[in-house]
């Protein structure tokens, strides 16, 4: 499956946009900091507004995959800018970064200015790369184009011993991979009750089996991101800088946003394309990098309580704690 053969195909020239600036690593002048110490609940509501809970296990999603970024629809140092940007981003918080320059793209970002004629190709062609959807009708509503900068996530999930399944509503849609069978006790007990006389073995074409744990806390399963695709429409951001809009879409790309309109009392990169709010980072923040590592740190299979409850812990011991308590 190649879904950047499809979005190529739509990419139209782009009008020029603000010249990047070097890259190299995270040096300070490239993050915006925090001035004051934010309070817990400042914290709290910066966690609780911006996780957005998988349809299929109601956790948060990382990558657990190594990430390979593709930008299309730009001049080549844009594209190559914006690319390496969410690597450095990936590396600083500690999510799995691919090395290889040759890799298969997970993160596209496509700049088009033609943006709904893309979504629609792709809902048509590749409709896994649109996210998790039950009918025809929520396909189309979930390829609606709403934003300037708009991103799309399929995720998968991984049970206790890795085997995964990428989450898909539809049965048969798209290329999946199956979980592997079980073969505890548990489950040979339950197949001979099936296959026992007289009982007629269910037909289940749709069903998969994962292994979990035994905790309620911890049951083994994971949300993961199995593909994120990211499109923008320049004529509508020659506003920002090539820089913001980088960080913009690594912050993105590396973790789903419940919502693309809330206002962070929390200083955040995702402020700059929110509308109305009071302040508006132009490169990412210390706060977001803070989010980003304590997402990249939750321990796997937990609870989304759990993940939540652990990521304002590890953001209140980094913005706060780390720097001498309240001030």
């Amino acid at each position: 499956m190649k879904p950047i053969a499809i979005l190529t195909a739509l990419v139209l020239a782009t009008p020029a946009l603000a010249q990047p600036r070097t890259v190299g690593g995270l040096p300070e002048e490239s993050v915006t900091v925090v001035g004051v110490k934010p309070s817990e609940q400042t914290i709290r509501d910066f966690v609780e507004t911006r996780v957005a809970r998988s349809r299929t296990l109601g956790k948060v999603a990382r990558w657990d995959a190594q990430v390979c970024p593709l930008t299309v629809g730009l001049r080549a140092d844009y594209a190559n800018y914006i690319s390496q940007r969410i690597r450095e981003v990936a590396a600083a918080v500690g999510a799995p970064v691919n090395s290889d320059p040759d890799c298969r793209a997970n993160i596209e970002v496509v700049f088009t200015a033609t943006p709904q004629d893309l979504m629609d190709s792709v809902r048509k062609k590749q409709p896994l790369f649109i996210g998790y959807f039950q009918n025809l009708d929520e396909a189309n509503r979930l390829a609606k184009v709403t934003h300037p900068l708009q991103a799309w996530y399929t995720t998968q999930t991984a049970d206790f011993y890795n085997n995964k399944v990428i989450d898909n509503g539809r049965c048969g849609l798209g290329d999946t991979t199956s979980l592997s069978p079980v073969t505890s006790p548990s489950t040979t007990e339950v197949t001979d009750m099936f296959t026992a006389p007289g009982v007629k073995s269910p037909s289940l074409p749709c069903a998969t089996v994962a292994h979990v744990s035994h905790s309620r806390l911890n049951n083994g399963l994971n949300t993961a991101f199995y593909n994120v695709l990211v499109v923008a429409e320049p004529a509508k951001l020659l506003d920002h800088e090539i820089g913001s809009l980088a960080d913009y879409i690594a912050m993105m790309a590396l973790s789903q946003p419940a919502s693309l309109d809330s206002c962070q009392e929390l200083p955040s990169i995702s402020n700059m394309l929110a509308p109305g709010c009071a302040t508006v980072p132009t490169r990412i923040t210390d706060g977001d990098l803070a989010y980003l590592r304590a997402l990249y740190r939750t321990v796997d299979g937990s609870a989304f309580v759990t993940q939540r409850n652990y990521m304002r812990a590890q953001m209140y011991k980094t913005l706060v704690t780390d720097k001498g308590g309240p001030g």
